[in-house]
């Protein structure tokens, strides 16, 4: 998009740092290269903080308006992987796991030709078969995948 702006773009890679404010490093307010919306840039500078200026953990992360949680997430995150990790990811699975071929298959053995799609149902008769517990939803979401191919 011609318009975006950095802000929009950081929105959309999930690293926009939804509390600026609470970035109280001086050098955040100094200089326009440190922006305290950018979260991976903030958690680099915490971490560079403690390596380099030996700050205390807790201190570096209040300082920089995050958790001492969030600290050692992110020291781990960069000791294994570097700068990328400190990247957002998205969490939880990546794909419909739960229906495989095999439940799939029940799902629309058991589901009534021309009728309405009973979700709810299914989830209980997956559930009571197969003892796998999927969200109705999820169900929706597969019928209307394949009813698209």
């Amino acid at each position: 998009m011609p318009n975006e702006t950095k802000r929009d773009r950081l929105r959309q890679l999930g690293a926009l740092n939804t509390r600026p404010e609470a970035v109280r490093a001086p050098w955040f307010r100094e200089s326009s290269f440190f922006d305290p919306l950018d979260l991976v840039q903030v958690k680099y500078e915490m971490l560079r903080h403690v390596q380099k200026d030996g700050v205390n953990k807790a201190d570096a992360a209040a300082l920089f308006g995050l958790s001492r949680p969030t600290y050692y997430q992110a020291e781990a995150a960069f000791e294994r992987e570097g700068i990328a990790g400190l990247l957002p990811r998205t969490r939880g699975p990546k794909s419909a796991h739960k229906l495989t071929d095999e439940v799939m298959q029940l799902i629309e053995q058991n589901q009534n030709a021309g009728a309405p799609l009973q979700a709810r149902s299914l989830a209980q008769l997956l559930h009571s078969t197969l003892g796998i517990s999927v969200h109705p939803r999820s169900i929706e979401r597969a019928m209307a995948r394949k009813k698209k191919r």
